[in-house]
């Protein structure tokens, strides 16, 4: 398969054994790591939706931290004392376009593509879509946050937190942080902690996820259902 520009390095791509994929997961590793950080999080999504296409792509750039490169890869820049919010602004542009390449390549609509990230990969799953409209109908952050707290909501996304308590490199109060100010500007949001989960993506919060997917019903969709029962209604009479 060839893989869309900017990111075509190690993609691990898990897809279905027949037919076209009726949903696309794009997966993002935190710093320093590489897309097979992302593996249990892939095989869960498939065994719970063979019929997706789940992606767990690398980022662009070596890890800077890491004395010429090392292994791992970043998703944009992490000098001391940089702003954080330009740098990941500066990286939106070449990501939003390998997540839309993705879904024209599966034929998908945006509603149908999700983001799930770790760390500073779900950071940039986060601001991308703040930053873009409909690119994704929701975002799994796991050990993550903001770079810069939103000030509106992303129109119809779902946003799905999770976090261990005893995180000590993104403490938990900042996703208890994120959820009130996103419950406050309307959006659509879970936020689940769970005690002593470090920074790691463990396999309690992606049993977690899983039931989130499941059960939680997008407000969206709440929306289009009262409006067809209303013009259902209106026929009646």
């Amino acid at each position: 398969m060839n893989s869309p520009a900017p990111f075509r390095s190690h993609a691990l791509a898990l897809l279905p054994n027949n037919g076209q994929p009726d949903l696309l997961f794009v997966l993002l590793h935190g710093q320093g790591a590489n897309a097979a950080q992302m593996r249990p999080l892939a095989q869960a999504l498939q065994a719970q939706y063979p019929q997706a296409a789940v992606l767990s792509i690398d980022g662009p750039a070596p890890d800077a931290r890491l004395p010429g490169g090392g292994a791992g890869f970043q998703w944009y820049g992490s000098e001391d004392g940089a702003d954080e919010a330009q740098q990941v602004a500066a990286a939106l542009p070449d990501f939003i376009a390998t997540v839309r390449a993705w879904a024209d390549k599966f034929e998908l609509s945006w509603d149908r593509v999700a983001l799930a990230g770790f760390s500073q990969g779900a950071i940039l799953a986060l601001e991308a879509v703040q930053a873009e409209a409909q690119l994704a109908g929701r975002v799994l952050a796991f050990g993550s946050r903001y770079a810069r707290l939103p000030e509106q909501a992303p129109q119809d996304v779902c946003l799905h937190f999770f976090h261990g308590m005893a995180d000590e490199v993104l403490p938990y109060p900042h996703v208890v942080e994120a959820a009130q100010t996103l419950l406050q500007l309307g959006a659509d949001v879970t936020a689940d902690i769970r005690p002593g989960i470090g920074h790691e993506l463990h396999a309690e919060l992606i049993d977690k996820a899983m039931t989130q997917l499941r059960t939680f019903v997008p407000a969206r969709l709440w929306r289009e259902a009262v409006l067809a029962a209303a013009e259902q209604e209106q026929i009646k009479h």
